[in-house]
């Protein structure tokens, strides 16, 4: 399905950032997809994702956060980076006021997005989706992480590699669990990049993305 490409740049923190929105003919919902940590809205998991989604008539709002728009290898403070994820959810609910919002984002991005909605809860965002949820670091097994999901009474979609080292299986399994909110969707032998030998995973996760989605509306 082809898609439209709009750019734009929003005002945050005296500062600016970068957004694109890749939008299909007859968009049934919006994602407001953060990036990781060490990569950007261009990355191309990113792209591939949002224009995977395209072709199931979801849009989909990628944004830089501030570091990144500043070159940046350090990632910004949460105070700093939730206010790029206000900024680019609430654009998008101005682009699409009649459509359900679905935010969060890759690793970093998703918990950053949590983290503001668990503080900040918008009637308008109906659910978060999570592209491999950073648990805890690599090699440091923990959920405090996870701690701010239970302020959380949207629905949360968790797409995890059953290989992630930044998110223990049976931790993940234990931390969803306690949630009723929460479905965990697995992708066998996938590590934090959603590499599983030279498989391309990315339609299986639109696919779990839009399923989960659609049974939100």
């Amino acid at each position: 399905m082809a898609y439209e490409i709009k750019s734009f740049i929003l005002p945050v923190k005296n500062e600016t950032i970068s957004t694109e929105l890749y939008q299909p003919p007859k968009a049934k919902a919006v994602y407001v997809f953060a990036h990781g940590a060490g990569t950007n809205m261009h990355h191309k998991f990113m792209k591939d994702l949002a224009a995977e989604l395209a072709s199931l008539q979801i849009a989909t709002l990628r944004y830089n956060f501030i570091y990144t728009e500043q070159k940046k290898k350090r990632p910004d403070f949460p105070a700093v980076a939730h206010i790029a994820v206000a900024a680019a959810i609430a654009k998008a609910h101005e682009l699409f006021p009649k459509l359900q919002v679905i935010a969060g984002g890759k690793s970093f991005g998703g918990r950053m997005t949590s983290q503001y909605i668990s503080a900040n809860p918008l009637p308008f965002v109906t659910g978060l989706a999570f592209v491999g949820f950073p648990l805890h670091p690599a090699g440091k097994p923990a959920i405090d992480r996870a701690e701010h999901l239970a302020a959380i009474k949207i629905p949360m979609l968790f797409l995890q590699g059953t290989k992630d080292a930044l998110a223990s299986w049976d931790l993940i399994t234990g931390v969803c669990s306690k949630h009723p909110h929460a479905t965990l969707a697995a992708f066998e032998g996938a590590d934090h990049s959603f590499k599983a030998g030279k498989k391309n995973l990315i339609p299986e996760i639109a696919g779990k993305l839009n399923d989960w989605m659609d049974a939100q509306r």
